[in-house]
């Protein structure tokens, strides 16, 4: 039996998605784009800011299989891969950002969990399963949350950052809008609108890893003077083989 979620398919088969499909080379291209701007850095960057580009490849592999085998197995996988980067995603954050260390930066993780379950469990209550609008109004919470309290708490040299993130915000309710209206509109356009998500959604993903990077790589330039404390035996090795001071937190 397989798994008919989108206006697109209309029945079993490897390519009955081929818009669907085919736009998650959008998340691919958009970690190609991030790991050739840390491959650039001859620093080498850290392995936590590796994470979230290869995250967003991952989440291109997984939403492919998804709109491709069209299974249960791989619809699992598809939203365990876009679990697995937001929670990453929101430690990274938590840890860069602020730099708090990574002992006291982990528990974001499932902080934010029990918030989005919360959410979406007063959603559902309220409206039923529409209100929920697929369990992704979290996240559209979370960018908003985390950009505007970068702007207003992190250090200054750390604003860039706040913008993308609330930039990414912004495309990402636009996204979500898209993605609700791929069934309304299905009858007048038949294509839908979910291979829009995916490729609005690599956008978003690719500004969370580029505010990471533009961070580390501020802090690692000299040109950014923050405090920075004792290292607690939490130490991070950057893949480039050189151990960056202001990761030791």
């Amino acid at each position: 039996m397989y798994v008919d979620s989108y206006c697109e398919r209309t029945a079993p088969g490897l390519w009955n998605e081929p818009a669907n499909a085919v736009s998650n080379l959008a998340f691919l291209v958009a970690a190609a784009v991030l790991i050739g701007l840390m491959g650039a850095d001859r620093r080498g960057a850290p392995r936590s800011v590796w994470l979230l580009p290869v995250l967003l490849a991952v989440v291109g592999v997984c939403s492919l299989s998804f709109h491709t085998f069209a299974t249960t197995a791989t619809a699992a996988l598809d939203t365990l891969s876009i679990l697995a980067f937001i929670l990453t995603a929101v430690v990274v954050l938590v840890h860069w950002m602020w730099r708090v260390r990574w002992r006291w930066a982990w528990p974001a993780a499932p902080a934010y969990l029990v918030a989005a379950v919360g959410v979406n469990a007063a959603l559902l209550f309220a409206g039923g399963e529409r209100a929920t609008v697929g369990g992704y109004l979290p996240a559209l919470l979370g960018l908003v949350g985390f950009g505007v309290a970068i702007r207003y708490t992190a250090p200054p040299a750390a604003a860039g950052a706040g913008r993308r993130l609330l930039l990414a915000g912004a495309i990402f309710a636009v996204s979500l809008t898209l993605r609700t209206l791929d069934g309304p509109l299905c009858g007048g356009f038949h294509l839908g609108t979910h291979f829009l998500w995916h490729v609005l959604n690599a956008t978003v993903l690719f500004l969370v890893g580029l505010a990471v990077l533009r961070r580390w790589q501020d802090l690692g330039s000299g040109t950014v003077v923050e405090g920075v404390a004792e290292a607690d035996g939490e130490d991070e090795q950057p893949v480039g083989g050189v151990l960056d001071r202001d990761d030791e937190q």
